[in-house]
Formats: structure tokens, C-alpha cells, sequence
């Protein structure tokens, strides 16, 4: 009977010791930092809305909402993503489809669905996270490196609704979508053979899509990169504002609810897309760093996840949603410092914003799922 006991254990997965934490499927190291980013998100917010509380309000009721839906997600086992990822892909294509049909329009743009009774929805910002689900389903379910065949495949499930995101139009958020995708691709081995394939052949487009694909506005904000000064009260007004209040602030800031730039209203979109030029005037390079440091430990941290997680799909998965975290703020940054054009890519948990707060946050309930699942498998 001893013998027979034995010999179960030591196939059979056993699941790990809990504790108080894991017993929720929660990550206390980060959702300690993620309760930091979100805190100080609202201080700032504050002065970048000019001292409107009902904004803070807001975001913060949003920003309750997502906490939610993180721990939501946290309670599902990654099967369950696993499991549903298909259909969850064929369900967004079909949103996708349905934007660019009877999509409800704004500022020249076709990006959300109204259906009845409900609130109107951004289709694109699920495809975040349910992009980089169905890649990880689909290469995990073959030997790791993928062959050329199944890179091919791969791309096709990417480059789909990064192409249908693009039409509607949103280019950041395409941008987003694609790389999150293709973040899953890169983590599964592919070889630097592809990579460099892959880059000529976005090099070799790239004159196409200026020609046959851009809007002019987006030319616009490419060209007003490259030289702000051309066009400084029309569209070179934001960098030139933004880069401005991040200067001014010098090493610790002008103070809270101190700044100029976007007190006086010369910063265009304080409270959401260059809410990192209210922090710089304000807090100065101590300001920056604290929040660069906080970012840095959130993305560490999920990594470890990435790195402990026990199959192939949950690895690839986790890295995936982790890399996307950085391109948020990666793109960002480097937009309102005037490295990158304006493509309206918010600071994430720090904008102000619904959408992108809750995808961002299911994320790292997916996160929380893949490390608080886990099973110890005895020798």
C-alpha cells in the first residue's frame, strides 16, 4: 500500500503549500506596487486635471472597477485561457469587423461599439490581451522553437486585427495590439534568422504604408517629430509645451500643484497622455525616477512570473503581457520627451482613462493566475 502510494506521488502533480495570499490567487508584492503606481497616479492626476476632483473621482471608481476584474482573473486557472482562447480570438475579430461596419465614430475615428443596454466599448484594448492568449494557445501547442510554417501562422493571428485596428484608425493602439502578439512569437525561439527577415521586410513596407496606408495626420505627427519648430502654434505646440515642463522642472520640481505648463493651460492633455510632463515640472528628475523605479520593479516582478511559470503557454503568455507593459510606457515617455511621435498611447494607471486601466489590469490578473496556479511536482 506504501509502495503503491509512493509510486502515485511521484507522478502525480501535487498542489503547492498556500498560504493567506495564495488562497485568493493574489500576488501581494504586486498588487503592493500596483496599489502604489494607482495612489500616486491619483496625486498627480489631481493637479494635472487642475485641481478637479471629480475627475479623481472618476478614476478612481475606474480605477476600483479594474482592481475587480483583476481579481477576477486571478481566480481562473490558466487553463481556463488557455481553453477558451479560439473563440475568444474568432469573438474579437468579429467586434473588430463590426467597428469598421457599424462602429460608433469620434474625432474622425471609428474605434467603438454601442450595443443595447450596454456602455459603448473599445473592442481594440481586449485585443491586448486576447491577441498575445491566442498565439501562446496556438504555438504551445507545438515543439518550441516554431518552424518556419508556424511562425508564419503565428503572424498571420497578429498582423489580422493589428491590420483591422489600423483601418478604424488607431495606430497606437495597432501598435500595441501587434506587439503584444509578436512579443509571444519572439519568446517561443524564434531565430534571429526570422528577425532580421521580419525587420527588412517592415523596412522595405514602410515607404508603402507612408504612401498608401497613413492618414495625414499621422504623417503630420511623424514630420512634426522631426522638426516641432516648423509648425510651433499648430502641431508642433504639444512637444514643444510637454518638452518644456519637463525641463522646467529641473532635479526636484517646481512642487505639487506648482507647475506652470499645465496650470496656465499651456499643456495640451495634462491629465492624460503627457500626464508625464505634469509629473517632471512638479516632482523634477526625483519624480521621474521614483516612478521609472516603480515601473521597473512591477515589470521585475512579472518576469519572475514569466520565468517561474511551469508550461509553455503560461511562459509565453507572461512574458508577453509583461513586455506589452513596458511598450506602454516605453512609447509613452518617449512621446512626450519628443523621441517618438504622438500616437495617443496613455501612462499606464497614471492617465486618466477607463479602457486601457482595466485591460491593463486583467493582464496582471492573468499574471497573478499563472503564479498562485502553480503545482509542485514531487521528485
Amino acid at each position: 500500500m506504501l509502495g503503491k502510494s509512493l509510486g502515485q506521488s511521484a507522478h502525480q502533480p501535487l498542489t503547492a503549500p498556500r498560504n493567506r495570499w495564495s488562497a485568493f490567487h493574489i500576488d501581494p508584492i504586486l498588487l503592493v506596487l500596483l496599489l502604489l503606481l494607482i495612489g500616486g497616479g491619483l496625486v498627480v492626476l489631481y493637479s494635472g486635471a487642475d485641481r478637479n476632483i471629480e475627475v479623481v473621482k472618476a478614476q478612481g471608481i475606474r480605477m476600483a472597477v479594474a482592481l475587480v476584474v483583476m481579481l477576477v482573473f486571478a481566480q481562473l486557472d490558466p487553463a481556463v485561457f488557455r481553453r477558451w482562447a479560439p473563440w475568444l480570438y474568432v469573438a474579437g475579430i468579429a467586434s473588430l469587423l463590426a467597428v469598421l461596419l457599424v462602429g460608433v465614430g469620434a474625432k474622425g475615428a471609428q474605434r467603438w461599439l454601442a450595443l443595447p443596454g450596454l456602455p459603448r466599448f473599445q473592442p481594440s484594448e481586449l485585443m491586448k490581451l486576447v491577441v498575445p492568449i491566442m498565439t501562446a494557445w496556438y504555438l504551445s501547442r507545438h515543439f518550441l522553437p516554431p518552424r518556419l510554417s508556424r511562425v508564419a501562422v503565428a503572424l498571420v493571428i497578429v498582423l489580422a486585427p493589428m491590420a483591422m485596428v489600423i483601418l478604424q484608425p488607431d495606430l497606437g493602439t495597432s501598435l500595441l495590439v501587434g506587439s503584444a502578439g509578436l512579443f509571444v512569437v519572439f519568446f517561443a525561439g524564434m531565430s534571429w534568422r526570422l528577425i532580421g527577415a521580419f525587420v527588412a521586410m517592415v523596412s522595405v513596407a514602410a515607404p508603402l504604408m507612408w504612401f498608401f496606408v497613413m492618414r495625414d495626420y499621422q504623417k503630420q505627427r511623424v514630420l512634426t517629430l522631426l522638426d516641432p519648430q516648423s509648425d510651433p502654434l499648430g502641431a508642433g505646440w504639444n512637444i514643444i509645451q510637454s518638452k518644456t515642463a519637463i525641463g522646467s522642472g529641473g532635479v526636484d520640481g517646481k512642487g505639487w500643484l506648482q507647475g506652470t505648463q499645465s496650470h496656465l493651460e499651456f499643456l495640451p492633455e495634462s491629465h492624460t497622455d503627457f500626464i508625464v510632463a505634469v509629473l517632471a515640472e512638479e516632482f523634477g528628475f526625483i519624480g521621474i525616477l521614483a516612478l521609472m523605479t516603480l515601473y521597473l520593479l512591477i515589470i521585475l516582478r512579472c518576469f519572475y512570473i514569466s520565468a517561474t511559470a511551469q508550461d509553455s503557454f503560461s511562459r509565453l503568455l507572461a512574458g508577453a503581457l509583461t513586455m506589452t507593459f513596458f511598450i506602454y510606457i516605453f512609447v509613452n515617455v518617449g512621446m512626450v520627451s519628443g523621441l517618438l511621435p504622438v500616437v495617443g498611447v496613455p501612462l499606464p494607471l497614471v492617465s486618466y482613462g477607463g479602457t486601457s486601466g482595466v485591460t491593463l489590469m486583467a493582464a496582471f490578473g492573468v499574471l497573478m493566475s499563472i503564479h498562485t496556479h502553480r503545482r509542485m511536482i514531487s521528485a
